[in-house]
């Protein structure tokens, strides 16, 4: 009997460790997500923008990284040309 409550402490304990490692790091883990994406946005904007007429690098680069961007395209294009509000900007 005493191994049962010892191993529910046990899980209690595990439980909170988890909680508070989980509280502590997500706001450094939403910010580096978000700096991901934007990442991921200018990168995309810099290889493929001529196809909002921002033509940034030659098309020889661009015709060689096409092949790693055809999967994010469409909906690349649907972000970027999607209409902006007021409470957009101010939210991030």
């Amino acid at each position: 009997m005493s191994k049962g409550g010892k191993g529910f402490l046990s899980k209690i304990k595990d439980a909170l460790s988890e909680a508070v490692y989980g509280i502590a790091l997500h706001g450094q883990v939403s910010a580096i997500k978000r700096m991901k994406m934007y990442t991921e946005y200018l990168f995309m904007l810099m290889t493929v923008g001529d196809m909002l007429g921002i033509p940034l690098v030659p098309p020889y680069y661009t015709l060689r990284l096409l092949p790693y961007m055809v999967p994010n395209i469409k909906s690349w294009k649907l972000r970027m040309l999607r209409e902006r509000d007021v409470t957009d900007i101010i939210t991030g």
